[in-house]
């Protein structure tokens, strides 16, 4: 591991641990393992420094993973009961877990989350926002919002139905149904089943690390906004984002590399 960079050394991290490696990937730890790693406001806001301060540090990818054998609970239940916040409290609160996960999520920087355990509620509306979702054989998806007589306010209602539909997010929400193994992957919930889920998410931030960053920016920020946009609208801004991706100096070397034959090559079984 390598020091860490200014904009990253200043960060002021209590509930989060951050680590830097010599090829720029960033690894972020949920760090309360005492609580499932719930999310309460501290750790979110820690989430948006963290996020905010990637980009500027020239950070090529992150893992992010947690201590313990959960990645996250979701909200935290004690905190909020404790709060007893008004109406107006408790939506500025979602607003700000709402930012958290956009820059995750637009921030133009890959981020594959290495799953374990619990992955429920707001634990899976941040799973939701990476790029990659690596689960293993302990990993488990829920949404016990209805039981709780509660409802999402950290983007379920937008990433997660996109992830499964509709109908099966509010399959969920109404009967805690809980998704697994491979079952999870076929719904969308993870990309990858494998049995150590921090060891995959290593060697696909490696792999997304090598790519340009340019390259990287468009395919983890553009496509999303993409999705917002009417067909015609989208289909104009893609011409737009390939006329300057694709004719970036930094892929001059790539393209000459495969057009002379001397680049990798797309095979069967690669991945």
């Amino acid at each position: 591991m390598t020091d860490l960079p200014p904009p990253l050394a200043s960060l002021s991290l209590a509930n989060l641990a951050l680590t830097l490696d010599d090829r720029g990937i960033a690894t972020l730890s949920l760090n309360r393992p005492q609580k499932r790693n719930a999310l309460d406001a501290a750790t979110v806001g820690e989430l948006i420094r963290a996020f905010t301060a990637f980009p500027e540090a020239g950070v090529r990818a992150v893992i992010l993973r947690a201590e313990g054998p959960h990645f996250c609970a979701g909200l935290d239940l004690v905190e909020h009961h404790g709060a007893d916040r008004s109406p107006a409290e408790f939506w500025q609160l979602c607003l700000r877990w709402h930012e958290a996960f956009n820059r995750m999520e637009y921030g133009g920087i890959p981020v594959i989350a290495a799953l374990k355990g619990a992955v429920v509620g707001g634990g899976l509306e941040l799973a939701s926002a990476a790029h990659i979702r690596v689960a293993d054989a302990s990993t488990y998806f829920a949404l016990p919002e209805g039981s709780r007589g509660l409802f999402t306010g950290g983007g379920a209602t937008i990433r997660v139905a996109d992830l499964v539909g509709k109908a099966r997010m509010i399959d969920m929400m109404l009967t805690g149904r809980i998704y697994r193994g491979a079952e999870a992957v076929e719904v969308g919930l993870a990309q990858y089943l494998v049995e150590d889920s921090e060891a995959k998410a290593r060697e696909l931030a490696e792999a997304t690390a090598a790519n340009l960053p340019l390259t990287n920016f468009a395919i983890c920020s553009a496509i999303s906004h993409m999705q917002n946009m009417s067909a015609l609208d989208a289909a104009y801004a893609e011409a737009t984002v390939a006329g300057i991706v694709n004719t970036q100096p930094d892929a001059r070397a790539r393209l000459k590399a495969f057009a002379d034959g001397t680049g990798p090559r797309i095979k069967p079984g690669q991945g």
